[in-house]
């Protein structure tokens, strides 16, 4: 009976470090509550990564990921969906990507819906938070006035694509440039 009991312990705490162990590499989230995001994580499923991803995420939710990846486009219908003003959107955005800063992960800013997704609600979060990024894929019409270049922090990479579809390869580059595994 001992035995069973140290046997069944054993294979418990197996896949309970196996679970902490296959966390995802790479974590997603939104600032500006845009329905981007989520495009994000779908798109992502081309590189085989499931992401943890929350458009709500808050700075305590990062735990052992290497990327976090910072979806900017504001939606005030998002907004409203959430339950929050774009001022608290905002200040979540900060504290998460900071959380990430700290933690010494790699933040990726993304603006994939284009210039159909610019405005001064979405201005507003892009202005707040690109500098922040260590490497900024945006579609190129989105940066059509140059906003992603003039808010980007010196060393940062950016990288325009034509299309949302487009991204992947360039978020593939920068996967294997941090150590995401696939």
């Amino acid at each position: 009976m001992r035995k069973a009991w140290i046997l069944t312990l054993l294979i418990a705490l197996f896949f309970a470090s196996a679970g902490i162990a296959s966390a995802a590499d790479v974590a997603v989230t939104s600032v500006g509550q845009s329905s981007d995001a989520m495009m994000v994580k779908v798109l992502m499923k081309r590189l085989r990564i499931e992401p943890d991803y929350d458009a709500m995420m808050k700075a305590d939710a990062l735990s052992g990921q290497k990327v976090l990846i910072a979806v900017v486009g504001g939606s005030s219908k998002g907004l409203g969906a959430a339950g929050i003003n774009k001022d608290e959107e905002k200040a979540r955005g900060l504290a998460v990507i900071q959380a990430a800063k700290s933690k010494n992960m790699k933040v990726i800013i993304m603006h994939v819906g284009g210039e159909g997704r610019r405005g001064d609600l979405s201005d507003m979060f892009i202005t707040a938070v690109t500098g922040l990024g260590d490497r900024v894929i945006v579609v190129k019409s989105g940066n059509a006035d140059k906003i992603f270049d003039k808010h980007k922090a010196s060393g940062a990479k950016l990288i325009e694509s034509d299309s949302i579809q487009d991204t992947v390869n360039p978020l593939s580059e920068a996967f294997d440039e941090y150590g995401v595994k696939r």
